[in-house]
């Protein structure tokens, strides 16, 4: 079955997660994407997290599956050379090193556009292609230390918070993967190769676009909020009897405050004058709240959960997960959005999916990710280096 990018290559100069999660995105939908390692150890994300016996390095597999690997040494002119025969053959670049690094060693956007005049040259970067900042090295963390998300999440009054996973680097990925399928859309118009730049800072300020927008239009940012005094506590999460977690999420508090009320066995508070509306509600909400704990708290989630289900009043709620109960979601399992893979070093496993349907042109997950140089032979030949050659290369260390 085609797929979106059939027929597009992508070369992939990134390391750790920024640059190849975008790339990797690309590879999902289809795009060849080579990815350039160096010969001595290649992107270090192969070893920063190392598998446990029989089982993969996750951090290198999730970054990088659907590629090729070639190894090249691009201290050595005759390795850039090579690099810009390539260049001539493909459609997007992709890199994410420091500012100023491209250019030293001749893989600058001036200079490949030279091999390649419609090229997409995509950068990933901490803080953007323009001011003061535009040259700070950064990762995941000072991504989330820059965007304002650590003194947004959780509640009012706590310290900065991490968060797990990589999610600025995630987030910066997938907004210069956008811009790259714009930008090959533009070329495909009018006929125009371009640069592309995606920020940690950017896409991270994206992701809080609605409370940047607050702060811009209002004077003010959406505040953390304490779970108990919730304004609205039909929008909200409570403990039930076995520990686990239950979310509401009725925007629209009195459309269901009566029903609710009854569903949960508490059909007096619909009456209950402080309650009574979401505005007289919102200046008693930690009273109801501790309510709405206490009732919570009395019953398992599941028992709960059949409760809002089989009542009338067409609740808006869902179970919380942890990360770790998300591989046996079967909502996540029915749309595929983590999938059985047969890898071919380690057996059978479960990865990401496709987070996106396309009904006609689907991605897929078709092979694991390379190993050290697995391709540079297959590469080479593609671009016209025989047998000889390509030993020539390689005893001088080319590649």
């Amino acid at each position: 079955m085609a797929m979106p990018l059939d027929g597009i290559r992508v070369i992939d100069w990134t390391i750790w997660q920024q640059g190849p999660i975008c790339s990797v995105l690309l590879a999902d939908l289809g795009a060849e994407v080579i990815k350039l390692e160096s010969r001595e150890g290649g992107d270090p994300g192969r070893s920063i997290v190392t598998g446990a016996g029989d089982k993969p390095n996750f951090y290198f597999e999730a970054n990088n599956r659907n590629k090729k690997s070639l190894t090249v040494d691009l201290k050595q002119q005759e390795a850039r050379e090579l690099v810009h025969r390539l260049v001539a053959r493909s459609d997007v670049f992709v890199q994410n090193f420091r500012k100023g690094v491209p250019a030293r060693l001749g893989l600058d956007y001036a200079t490949l556009r030279q091999h390649n005049e419609k090229l997409i040259y995509a950068s990933a970067t901490g803080y953007g292609p323009e001011g003061p900042d535009s040259g700070e090295p950064s990762f995941d963390h000072l991504g989330l230390a820059r965007s304002g998300i650590m003194l947004a999440a959780g509640e009012p009054d706590m310290d900065p918070l991490g968060i797990a996973g990589g999610v600025a680097d995630q987030m910066g990925g997938i907004v210069l993967a956008y811009g790259i399928l714009a930008a090959l859309l533009a070329r495909e118009r009018l006929g125009v190769g371009q640069q592309v730049d995606g920020s940690h800072l950017g896409s991270m300020t994206l992701l809080q676009g609605l409370s940047v927008s607050a702060k811009g239009m209002m004077g003010f940012s959406l505040p953390r909020t304490a779970r108990t005094s919730a304004p609205n506590p039909l929008w909200n999460h409570y403990r039930c009897e076995d520990g686990k977690w239950l979310a509401l999420g009725m925007l629209q508090p009195d459309r269901y405050w009566a029903d609710l009320c009854r569903a949960i066995g508490r059909p007096e508070l619909a009456d209950d004058e402080r309650y009574a509306t979401h505005a007289v509600r919102a200046g008693n909400a930690a009273e109801v709240v501790a309510i709405f704990d206490q009732v919570f708290a009395s019953k398992p989630r599941d028992e709960w959960l059949r409760t809002l289900r089989d009542q009338p009043g067409d609740f808006i709620y869902t179970l919380v997960n942890r990360v770790d109960d998300l591989l046996d979601d079967p909502q996540v399992r029915a749309n595929d959005y983590v999938i059985d893979f047969e890898h071919p070093r380690c057996g059978k496993t479960r990865v990401l999916g496709m987070p996106v349907r396309l009904s006609e042109t689907p991605g897929s997950v078709r092979t694991a990710a390379p190993g050290h140089g697995e391709h540079t032979d297959e590469i080479l030949r593609e671009l016209g280096y025989d047998a000889d050659a390509i030993r020539d290369l390689r005893e001088r260390k080319v590649v």
